[in-house]
């Protein structure tokens, strides 16, 4: 029997893994196929407070792993969650086909970037092509460069507005002749010099896959099919995240958009059961808030196994 299980291994899962370690709950992380997270698919990270220079992704989360393990958390690399039982306590996750018990859970699966689905896409990623604004926009690379957005809601904009800082100039591509971003942001948007949209397009080609950088988009038309191409240094892809809630649903209260909705801080509508990151999280999606969210997850966790609840 497990104190406390926790799904996920991102900045929320191990920030609460560290938590409940130093509370001496023995938590058992159950890492998924990613593991430390979308985080570590990020070159450098120069936001997460203390790291002067900045940090590698992947390097902060194997800090993040190493300083959990230090206090006694056991982390279970590329495990996957199959199936929940929260009927019930003693809960139970069913890990790779072994069935665990545990008197408490933290879930921390966070979130998976909407990809636009071609290949260029995934050959380039890291190399000019990013899903996060304010995690890589201020790099070097794509400094005084033309850049791209991919997107037309509020989370697009918000990166096109952002990246007006650092590109000499935004091409922000939607695939309709109107954005779905709130009425102020798409105002503030279509205001901005800097900011051109390219209406009714869709990317079908990032290049160059065999210069392994990016130099620009193949875009097509959605009305007449007419192909062009726009030079840019970097193409940043808004077009959604999906949380990796599946598990949870019907058990779990959600939002239509499948985010865990917290009660009360870190808890969830099932006592016992506690969230944390960006599976709850679609405002501000920082690494930084996932952590303080995995804090809050622990520290009502411990509270309610010391009978708090």
């Amino acid at each position: 029997m497990e104190n406390v299980i926790i799904i996920g291994s991102g900045c929320a899962g191990l920030t609460a893994a560290l938590y409940t370690a130093r509370a001496n709950l023995n938590p058992l992380v159950i890492t998924g196929r990613m593991q430390g997270g979308l985080l570590t698919t990020t070159t450098i990270v120069e936001n997460y407070p203390g790291f002067v220079e900045g940090i590698d992704g992947y390097q902060l989360m194997m800090n993040m792993q190493q300083q959990a393990e230090r206090f006694g958390a056991r982390i279970r690399s590329l495990a996957t969650v199959e199936s929940v039982e929260l009927g019930a306590r003693p809960f139970a996750v069913t890990v790779d086909g072994e069935r665990i018990e545990a008197q408490t859970i933290i879930i921390a699966t966070g979130a998976g970037h909407r990809h636009l689905g071609i290949e260029s896409e995934h050959l380039l990623e890291n190399k000019g092509v990013t899903y996060c604004a304010t995690c890589d926009g201020a790099l070097p690379m794509f400094r005084n460069k033309p850049l791209v957005v991919i997107g037309g809601g509020d989370s697009a904009c918000e990166e096109a507005l952002y990246l007006t800082r650092f590109g000499s100039v935004v091409h922000l591509i939607h695939r309709r002749d109107a954005l779905r971003a709130s009425k102020i942001m798409a105002d503030r948007v279509l205001a901005h010099p800097k900011i051109k949209p390219v209406w009714n397009s869709e990317v079908v080609e990032i290049l160059d896959v065999a210069k392994d950088e990016v130099t620009g988009v193949r875009v097509r038309d959605t009305v007449t099919g007419a192909e062009t191409t726009i030079d840019c240094a970097g193409v940043f892809i808004a077009i959604g995240l999906v949380p990796n809630t599946a598990l949870f649903k019907g058990v779990i209260d959600m939002d239509e958009s499948g985010y865990i909705k917290p009660v009360e801080g870190g808890k969830t509508n099932v006592p016992g059961v506690f969230v944390a990151g960006d599976c709850a999280d679609k405002v501000f999606r920082q690494a930084i808030t996932a952590a303080g969210m995995g804090c809050m997850a622990a520290i009502d966790c411990e509270r309610y196994l010391m009978g708090g609840h």
